[in-house]
């Protein structure tokens, strides 16, 4: 194996490449990573996340132009794609994920990113990205019986169409145990604004969010354990 690779400087080469639009040059550096004993999923979570993020951070502030954008963007979906080709999936969680997100070209990659994770984790995730309408939403969550609704990398003009959406679900209660999970986007920049909507968990990025995942199902069913040890006692 050769020596561990240098992650700060690996970032800023990569994120050259990528605004540059120098995709046999992106290829070849992440190749570099892999050959080096990184695993892929880490390559992932570790460098292309961060470069997303930073890439539409700056695409906002009017820092990089829309030709750089559009390079980096599409350049980091093809190496998106080549990395979850190399993932090794976990065992079945029995959990089901209907995953949605924002509608622009960043916000659909970093969706797929995360739900390449979710699946590699052993969860079973449908992705339908963005533009949905909620009332399609809510039909889905029924048919797939879905466990986790995941609203990940949304945008600001989606924040009222969300709260609408876990607004109708909490008020109807046609969906009681379903694990309403928000990240990435708007949430990232707005903070509160998850625990003001409603929802059960927030993460920042797929790492967080595959380990908040984790942690809150088994919150979830230590509560469970506990109420029916309660109910038996009672009886």
């Amino acid at each position: 194996m050769n020596a561990s690779p240098n992650f700060d400087r690996i970032l800023e080469q990569l994120f050259s490449h990528l605004v540059t639009g120098e995709r046999r040059a992106a290829r070849d550096l992440v190749d570099t990573v892999y050959e080096a004993g990184v695993a892929p999923e880490t390559v992932a979570k570790d460098i292309f996340w961060p470069l997303l993020d930073t890439v539409s951070t700056l695409y906002r502030k009017d820092q990089l132009t829309t030709l750089s954008h559009h390079y980096a963007t599409r350049l980091l979906r093809m190496l998106v794609d080549q990395a979850q080709a190399r993932y090794t999936t976990g065992a079945a969680r029995g959990k089901r994920i209907a995953m949605f997100c924002g509608q622009n070209e960043a916000e659909e990659l970093a969706g797929q990113l995360v739900a390449d994770l979710l699946e590699a984790d052993g969860y079973e995730v449908t992705f339908a990205g963005g533009g949905v309408a909620n009332d399609e939403i809510k039909e889905e969550l029924g048919n797939r019986e879905a466990d986790i609704l995941l609203l990940f990398a949304s945008s600001a003009k989606d924040a009222p169409s969300i709260r609408e959406l876990i607004d109708t679900i909490r008020v109807n209660g046609a969906f009681p145990e379903l694990q309403i999970v928000v990240g990435g986007g708007i949430f990232n920049r707005a903070p509160g604004l998850a625990e003001e909507i409603g929802a059960d968990v927030s993460a920042a990025s797929p790492s967080d969010l595959l380990e908040r995942l984790v942690t809150d199902t088994a919150t979830r069913n230590d509560r469970w354990a506990k109420s029916i040890r309660s109910k038996r006692a009672a009886a």
